[in-house]
């Protein structure tokens, strides 16, 4: 197994000293790994005793790499040398973690923009096979993905039976009817694992393996950090991860995941998901903040923020207060990772295997597309953006004077999450604007890109703590895309997600602030010139 540490100082360490003796007499580590449903109250036991398989997953989907190194192997002798994977959530993101780690191209779907649909139908179609991963087969985004392949495929001439893999649980309506059709294979996953914790079944390992990843050697890995943390033990990093997360008194709930060194690409993106959706809930929670180690969160030393720094394992590490340090291999990580929100569950008193709260923006969607109703005219229009927000907007007249009211809503244990709605790929640098905001507001700030967050962070955002204040950016199309068999486009299924989660979290209360850029580039502009001009005017105050 790949080397595993841990340090900690401040509120992280004091907590691990709290609560490791009660979680050693109540053998917390062994029971998590019996499959123990009681360890999360009464309220949780029905859900916890169908989703605990995590636990030997890396053990269990042991026999699934044979079947998917033989397909990897047929592929390319039929000249597939390009994997697509359209899945949202848990089934996308540790895809893209491993692979990316692993140095291997894997082409990650998980958008509805219909130009970052269409960018990926346009790149080599013909050596493309693609992996639909989803539970049920219900999700939208992926069922939308799944139709116009199919479709782009059959168009082009090519057998688009042949080119499409499914992963879903047993006896799941996708499972029937992939079947039915006649798709390349089909894979089953452990239906006794929720989507955020799915890293080791087939949903992470189908892609990954056909991609190219040595998946045998990923889950070894896993295997030999199972055995580590089944041991009710004050040497246990699980324990003192999960203490930290979970346990602080009072409660930092918003953990910066800086990476800084480990060489893991874009793990925070899965702990993200990871922690958010399974904590916040019942009004309480932790919210990830994915940043840097130098970034404004991790260094001001606000008092409801805890930093994790990512090392590499033989970093000599020089902690600040309130501080954590984890080196580990990714497949160790996960499988810790995975453990500590478990832990932080517990200790937190919530169900983390339940995400109770996701459903209000897909119901609210669903909704916006059956009924089809004009949309909300704007403010005002400044320049490319159209600004949309509530009474807390009065008196704004140009979209940096908005942006500014908005930020003026943060209270002192508030967070900004910034939200974009459109192709993350072609306007990765948008996310810039991420940093600037933090050291403008002195208040941790998210970015998520939608659809995907919905799947993530969404279930915090409603279910945690209502202290979040929300900058939601969509933006216009030049081209769209019908779905087929679809009584909508890409295009009215995105402007909806993104209407639907608006609307409930204004329903919440929160502030909303949606500005849609009437032109992507020109819009990108000059949104990140006024919080460029906003940080420039703040940078004196903030140095202070």
């Amino acid at each position: 197994m790949s080397t595993l540490s841990y340090d900690a100082t401040g509120a992280a360490r004091q907590a691990h000293e709290q609560h490791l003796p009660a979680l050693l007499e109540d053998r917390i580590a062994t029971r998590i790994f019996a499959k123990d449903a009681t360890l999360w109250g009464p309220d949780a036991e029905q859900e916890s005793a169908v989703r605990l398989g995590w636990v030997e997953a890396a053990t269990v989907s042991q026999p699934l790499v044979s079947s998917i190194l033989e397909l990897r192997d047929a592929l390319k002798a039929d000249g597939v040398t390009r994997i697509v994977l359209c899945g949202m959530g848990g089934s996308s993101l540790a895809p893209e973690v491993i692979a990316g780690t692993a140095g291997v191209e894997l082409a990650v779907l998980d958008s509805t923009d219909p130009e970052q649909v269409s960018a990926a139908l346009a790149d080599r179609l013909a050596e493309t096979a693609i992996v639909v991963s989803s539970k049920s087969g219900s999700t939208v985004e992926t069922d939308s993905q799944r139709r116009i392949f199919e479709q782009a495929f059959t168009d082009a001439g090519i057998d688009a039976k042949s080119r499409i893999i499914i992963v879903t649980d047993p006896g799941s309506p996708l499972d029937q009817a992939s079947r039915e059709a006649g798709y390349r294979a089909v894979f089953n996953a452990d239906p006794n694992v929720g989507g955020r914790f799915s890293a080791l079944t087939a949903f992470g390992l189908v892609p990954c393996g056909l991609a190219g990843v040595d998946i045998q050697a990923f889950l070894d890995e896993a295997e030999e950090a199972a055995e580590i943390l089944n041991e009710d033990s004050p040497e246990n990093i699980g324990l003192a991860l999960g203490s930290a997360l979970g346990g602080t008194n009072p409660l930092r709930n918003k953990v910066v995941i800086a990476e800084d060194g480990s060489g893991i690409v874009g793990f925070a993106d899965w702990a993200e998901q990871l922690i958010a959706e399974s904590t916040g809930k019942l009004g309480t929670g932790v919210l990830p903040v994915v940043a840097g180690p130098a970034s404004p969160e991790a260094t001001l030393g606000a008092p409801d923020v805890l930093v994790i720094r990512l090392v590499a394992a033989d970093d000599d590490v020089d902690l600040r207060e309130n501080e954590v340090a984890i080196a580990g291999g990714l497949a160790t990580q996960m499988m810790v990772w995975e453990f500590a929100t478990a832990v932080a569950g517990r200790l937190l008193g919530i169900n983390p295997f339940d995400q109770p709260d996701v459903e209000a923006a897909k119901v609210a969607a669903r909704g916006l597309l059956d009924a089809q109703p004009e949309p909300t005219p704007a403010d005002f229009t400044d320049g490319a953006i159209e600004v949309r927000g509530g009474a807390w907007l009065a008196g704004a007249a140009t979209a940096a004077e908005a942006v500014n009211a908005l930020l003026g809503e943060l209270g002192p244990d508030s967070y900004l999450s910034v939200q974009a709605y459109f192709d993350r790929l072609a306007y990765a640098d948008l996310e810039g604007v991420r940093e600037e905001l933090a050291a403008v507001s002195r208040r941790p700030v998210t970015f998520g890109w939608g659809p995907r967050f919905l799947h993530s962070t969404g279930q915090f955002h409603k279910g945690g703590p209502a202290i979040g204040v929300f900058l939601q950016v969509t933006a216009a199309s030049a081209l769209d895309l019908a779905i087929p068999e679809r009584p909508f486009t890409f295009g009215e299924l995105i402007s909806a997600q993104a209407a639907g989660d608006a609307q409930v979290l204004s329903e919440h209360g929160r502030p909303v602030l949606r500005l849609h850029l009437t032109d992507r580039d020109a819009g990108v502009k000059q949104l990140q010139e006024i919080v460029a001009s906003l940080a420039g005017q703040a940078a004196p105050s903030t140095q202070s």
